[in-house]
């Protein structure tokens, strides 16, 4: 995919890091990388030494280098990725299709039902709809059973 307008799409133009800040990222990488290797040797050298929790560090120094290298190669190549273009939108398999049609309709009678709920009961005992459970008057199930 080169992104050209006669495909559908914008022409792309090239982010590639170069200059100042492709050496600065360079030397990120290089100081990383060092890092690692010494870490790993230092870590390596404990474990041999007994000490049976830096066998792990021994494995993850590499690991943490490899990944350093995959985002150096990431920062400096921004357009090296292709980007991928939804075609259509992920649909449901048609054997569900009336499944769902189906639910969609109960939920939007569950909507109704309550909404005439709470219409009829608001009015039904004397109070407005915008008033809250405490400020409604009694009802005559609310009385006490020893008065």
């Amino acid at each position: 995919m080169s992104g050209a307008k006669g495909e559908g799409g914008p022409a792309r133009t090239s982010h590639r890091l170069s200059g100042a800040d492709a050496w600065r990222t360079h030397v990120v990488l290089l100081l990383g990388l060092a890092f690692c290797a010494v870490a790993f040797w230092f870590e390596l050298g404990r474990a041999e030494g007994g000490n049976t929790l830096s066998w792990a560090y021994v494995f993850e120094w590499p690991l943490l280098a490899v990944f350093a290298v995959y985002m150096w190669w990431k920062v400096l190549h921004e357009d090296a990725t292709p980007r991928r273009r939804r075609t259509r939108e992920p649909g449901l398999a048609p054997q569900y299709d009336g499944m769902l049609k189906a639910w969609q309709a109960h939920q939007v009678e569950l909507a109704e039902a309550e909404r005439r709920d709470v219409e009829g009961a608001g009015h039904a005992d004397g109070a407005s709809a915008d008033q809250s459970p405490a400020e409604r008057p009694p009802t005559g199930t609310d009385q006490s059973v020893g008065s």
